[in-house]
């Protein structure tokens, strides 16, 4: 992953928002995960969780990195294309992390619903329309939405 920064703080008269990566998220498949969904604004998302965020120097798009606490390895990343999210997924194995059906980050991969694999490097992503499971070593390891047609791999 490359060096990020610290996103903006609050411009003077505005107030400071804080970083609001849930401590225990919910990914509704094809529809959002810890409450941001593809197409959002790049506002919306600030209002959501506001300006405390990582920017990856490197990502070939705009990449905010959501974490607990700066260069944690745990959050939330969300790819931005024209202002608008274009991706959005788990960072490494948040804690507590579920669908509302209950399947946790942990799981063994047999309980992810039907979906087409894929390999990246290092770890699987099962496809099912804009939602993806990642699974490494038989487990499931993280959730995202990516639009359709683009690769799951990060």
């Amino acid at each position: 992953m490359a060096p990020r920064r610290r996103g903006r703080g609050a411009a003077p008269g505005e107030p400071e928002l804080i970083a609001a990566v849930p401590v225990a998220a919910t990914f509704v498949p094809g529809r959002s995960l810890a409450g941001v969904r593809l197409g959002q604004t790049a506002a919306a998302v600030r209002a959501h969780l506001g300006r405390d965020y990582g920017l990856c120097r490197g990502c070939a798009t705009t990449t905010w990195y959501f974490t607990y606490r700066p260069f944690d390895d745990k959050g939330l990343g969300i790819e931005l294309t024209r202002g608008r999210v274009s991706a959005v997924y788990t960072l490494w194995q948040p804690d507590g992390w579920q669908t509302p059906g209950g399947l946790t980050l942990g799981a063994p991969q047999a309980q992810i619903p039907h979906a087409i694999p894929v390999t990246c490097s290092g770890y699987e992503a099962f496809v099912s329309g804009t939602s993806v499971y990642y699974v490494v070593n038989g487990s499931l390891w993280g959730f995202g939405l990516v639009r359709r047609g683009r690769s799951p791999c990060r």
